[in-house]
Formats: structure tokens, C-alpha cells, sequence
């Protein structure tokens, strides 16, 4: 069974975050980061939310002292890693304006385009998965 500090600490970590920028990203301290992963403090409401939302997690999921199935935890995972792919939209679509700007693809913006273009397949690929783990538990 996991604990709520226990699965803050795999969220957090499973998301490449360090204690600080969580902190950071709930308007917290680290050390009230810290509290909670060692299980001697819970977030208030707010907060609960807050990181119900970052995570795209129940808020049952946090507080019910249950493990998730398989599926879920796999399923997680794949969103969690897609999410971090979408941030990277935004870079993205800059880099494609800026190779595109002179109408003309040298050989280092094709090399940049070769590898835009794998991270939008395995983007591609993500979802995929995502829609099979989503049907796989009855959500679809």
C-alpha cells in the first residue's frame, strides 16, 4: 500500500521534478514539500487540488491508501511522459518557423527537422498508447 508521501514522492519524481520547483510550481516551500514526503504534514485543500491537477490524479488516488492497478500505473506514466512532449510543442513549432523562415532547408535545418520529426512520432506513438490504455480500462 502507498501512502500519500509515498506517492507524491514517485509523482513528483516520475514527473523529473526536483522538491524546489514543486515547491515552486504549488507556491510552497521545499520544506513543506520535504513535510509532506516524509508523511509529517498534509497539503491543505488548495493544495490538494492543485496537485490533483498537476499530476492529472483523483484526489481519491492521493488520500485512498490503495495501489493502482497496472494499467493505471502504466497509464500514468504515458501521460505524465507526454505531457513533458507537450511542453515542447511550443519549442517545437518555433524551431519549424525559424527553419522555414527563408524558404530554404540548409543541412543543419534538415538534420533539426529529421529531429522534430522523431519526437512527433514517438508523440504519435504516445497517444496511441494512451487511447489502447484508456480503452484497456474502460475509459473510451
Amino acid at each position: 500500500m502507498m501512502s500519500f508521501a509515498d506517492k507524491i514522492y514517485m509523482l513528483r519524481n516520475q514527473a523529473n521534478l526536483s522538491q524546489a520547483a514543486f515547491a515552486e510550481k504549488l507556491q510552497v516551500s521545499r520544506q513543506t514539500v520535504s513535510k509532506w514526503e516524509l508523511g509529517t504534514s498534509y497539503p491543505e485543500i488548495d493544495k490538494l487540488i492543485a496537485i490533483s491537477d498537476l499530476f492529472h490524479v483523483s484526489i481519491d488516488y492521493l488520500l485512498k491508501n490503495q495501489e493502482p492497478t497496472e494499467g493505471e500505473t502504466n497509464l500514468d506514466r504515458l501521460v505524465l511522459r507526454f505531457l513533458g512532449y507537450a511542453q515542447d510543442m511550443e519549442i517545437i513549432s518555433q524551431d519549424l518557423v525559424s527553419i522555414m523562415r527563408d524558404g530554404i532547408i540548409d543541412d543543419d535545418e534538415r538534420v533539426r527537422m529529421n529531429a522534430i520529426v522523431g519526437t512527433l512520432n514517438e508523440v504519435s506513438r504516445m497517444i496511441e498508447e494512451m487511447k489502447q490504455g484508456l480503452h484497456n480500462n474502460g475509459i473510451s
